[in-house]
């Protein structure tokens, strides 16, 4: 029993972790890279569709890892096999997916941009099918864990 709360503590020092870590990345790294951006291009507003989809994919983030963190605590009160814990992997299947449209989304406008301007943008599209691997992955997993969860 001490181990299974050791695990369960060890896991929601993670995620609080991770989330000043994408807490930092909102507000200050994006907004860093709008100005700097802004300072060296006056009058190109090429960033904002960027920082859009930047955020979107930090918001959505941000809540599934709440949800997680819920789950965790239900988890740690012997409540995982109820419906509260399947309400928290149903939105976090949902953030997985509205992830996903994000960085789609941010592909594209890649590609676009990419056609007018000339340059490659093989490296950050590569990097964005990555992360959409990665979270059609943890939706698979949420799918799977969804199901006996619905049968208890």
């Amino acid at each position: 029993m001490n181990g299974k709360l050791n695990s369960i503590l060890f896991l929601k020092i993670v995620a609080f972790l991770i989330g000043i870590a994408v807490l930092a990345v909102c507000i200050y790294w994006l907004p860093q890279a709008a100005i700097r951006d802004a300072k060296e291009r006056p009058g190109d507003y090429s960033i904002y569709p960027l920082l859009i989809g930047a955020y979107g994919v930090c918001i959505t983030f941000s809540v599934a890892l709440y949800q997680a963190y819920k789950l965790l605590s239900f988890i740690n009160i012997n409540n995982a096999f109820s419906e509260v814990s399947l309400q928290c992997l149903k939105v976090i299947k949902k953030c997985a997916f509205t992830t996903i449209l994000f960085i789609l989304f941010l592909i594209v406008y890649l590609r676009v941009l990419a056609m007018f301007t000339g340059d490659d943008a093989a490296g950050p599209i590569a990097l964005g099918l990555i992360g959409i691997l990665v979270t059609a992955i943890i939706a698979a997993i949420i799918d799977v864990l969804q199901k006996p969860i619905k049968i208890a």
